[in-house]
C-alpha cells in the first residue's frame, strides 16, 4: 500500500530491499576539521599538502622497474641496515659495484664441483642387463607356460612358487627357472622359440578348454606337439591360418599393434558394395564408438549378389572384419585368414600343422624388433 512521506521521513528513510552499503574504501578520508588521513595510518596532515616522503618517492612504474633491475643485477637491497634508510624510514636503493669475473675465474673450481651422472640406472631393467637376470614372468613365458599377463594373474592366485615359497609379486628377478614350480609341478628350462602354422577349421574355439563342452583347437591338434599358444585368435566360425608358438614373448610381439604385423582375410559377402566404399577404409573408421585403424580393402570378384573382399589390417580387434563389413550392410557367409605377417596359408590342408624353420623365425624376430 503506497503512502506519502514527509520530507524528513524521505531524508531519514533507508530502503530495506536495496543493496547493502559498500564498505568505506581505504585511502585518504577528509575529516571535519579540514584535514585528511589514511584509513590505515595514524598520522593526520592538512588537506592538499604532501609530505617530504611523498615527494621523494618515485612513481610506481619507475620504482618497479628499478627494483627489478636491481634484483636481477645486484640482488635484493639490504633493508636491515638503518644507515641505508632516509629520515622518513624509506629504504634507499644503492647500486652495488660488482666486478665481473673472468672466464678463467668462473671455471677455477670446475674440477672440484660434484658431477651428476648423466645416466642413472633405475628399476629391474638395469639388473637384467648387468647381471643377466630377468623377470620371472618373462622366463615362464619363454618356457611356454603362458603369456606374461596370464602368468601375472597366476602369481596373484598363488599358483607359482619359488623354492617352496608362494610368490606374491611378479617383480622377482631370476637367472633361470631352477626351483620354480607351477601348481606344484617343476618348470623345465627355456626351450628355443618354435613356430607352427595351423589350418584351423570352422566350428573350433581358440581356447584351451570350454566349460560348455564345445570342441577347441587343442582337440584337433596332434598330441605329439609341445605345449603351444595361439598367436591371436580366430572366431568360432572363422577358418584359416593360425600361428602357434611355445614362446610367450614372441606371441606378444606378434599381437601388439605397435609392431605393425599385417593380417590378411578373405570374406565372402552378400550385398552391394563398391571399390570406392572399400577405399574409404584407408583412413580408418569408427563404428559404435570403437575406432578401427587403417584397412586396405579390395573387391576381388563378384558372382551375382555375392562377392569376395580381401582386407589387410594391423590391429585385429575383436570381430573387426565382420563388424566393418556389416557396417556396409553386407552379410558375411565365410571368412578365411590367409596371411599373418610373412607367413601364408598357401595350400596347407585343413587341420594340418607344419613347423617353420628356426632360421626363418630368428630372421623374422630380428626384423620385427628393428
Amino acid at each position: 500500500m503506497a503512502y506519502n512521506r514527509t520530507p524528513n521521513q524521505k531524508k531519514n528513510h533507508t530502503k530495506a530491499t536495496g543493496p547493502k552499503a559498500k564498505p568505506r574504501a581505504k585511502g585518504r578520508q577528509q575529516l571535519r576539521d579540514g584535514t585528511e588521513r589514511k584509513s590505515d595510518d595514524r598520522d593526520a596532515r592538512p588537506l592538499g599538502k604532501k609530505s617530504s616522503s611523498d615527494r621523494s618517492r618515485k612513481p610506481n612504474s619507475e620504482k618497479t622497474n628499478a627494483s627489478r633491475t636491481d634484483q636481477r643485477q645486484f640482488g635484493k637491497a639490504d633493508h636491515s641496515n638503518s644507515a641505508g634508510n632516509d629520515k622518513h624510514g624509506v629504504a634507499s636503493r644503492k647500486k652495488l659495484s660488482v666486478k665481473p669475473r673472468s672466464r678463467r675465474e668462473s671455471f677455477a673450481n670446475f674440477d672440484t664441483m660434484p658431477v651428476k651422472p648423466r645416466f642413472q640406472s633405475k628399476g629391474s631393467g638395469a639388473l637384467e642387463r648387468e647381471n643377466g637376470e630377468q623377470r620371472i614372468a618373462k622366463l615362464l613365458a619363454r618356457a611356454g607356460v603362458a603369456s606374461r599377463r596370464e602368468i601375472e594373474r597366476m602369481i596373484a592366485d598363488g599358483r607359482i612358487a619359488l623354492n617352496g615359497e608362494i610368490l606374491e609379486t611378479p617383480a622377482v628377478l631370476l637367472k633361470n627357472l631352477q626351483g620354480v614350480t607351477v601348481d606344484g609341478t617343476p618348470v623345465g628350462q627355456t626351450d628355443p622359440t618354435r613356430l607352427f602354422l595351423y589350418h584351423k577349421a570352422a566350428g573350433l574355439l581358440t581356447a584351451e578348454r570350454d566349460f560348455t563342452g564345445r570342441r577347441t583347437i587343442y582337440d584337433d591338434l596332434p598330441k605329439d606337439l609341445p605345449r603351444l599358444m595361439p598367436i591371436g585368435r580366430l572366431d568360432l566360425n572363422t577358418e584359416g591360418l593360425l600361428l602357434m608358438t611355445n614362446d610367450g614373448e614372441f606371441k606378444r610381439e606378434m599381437e601388439l599393434p605397435k609392431f605393425g604385423v599385417e593380417r590378411t582375410y578373405r570374406a565372402r559377402t552378400f550385398g552391394d558394395i563398391s571399390q570406392e566404399q572399400l577405399e574409404s577404409l584407408v583412413d580408418g573408421i569408427e563404428i559404435e564408438g570403437i575406432r578401427y585403424g587403417k584397412i586396405d580393402a579390395n573387391l576381388e570378384r563378384r558372382t551375382g549378389a555375392n562377392q569376395w573382399v580381401e582386407m589387410t589390417l594391423t590391429e585385429g580387434k575383436n570381430r573387426e572384419v565382420r563388424r566393418v563389413l556389416e557396417h556396409f550392410e553386407l552379410q558375411v557367409s565365410r571368412l578365411i585368414r590367409t596371411r599373418y605377417g610373412p607367413y601364408e596359408l598357401g595350400a596347407l590342408p585343413v587341420g594340418q600343422v607344419v613347423e617353420v624353420r628356426r632360421a626363418d623365425v630368428i630372421k623374422h624376430r630380428r626384423n620385427l624388433k628393428s
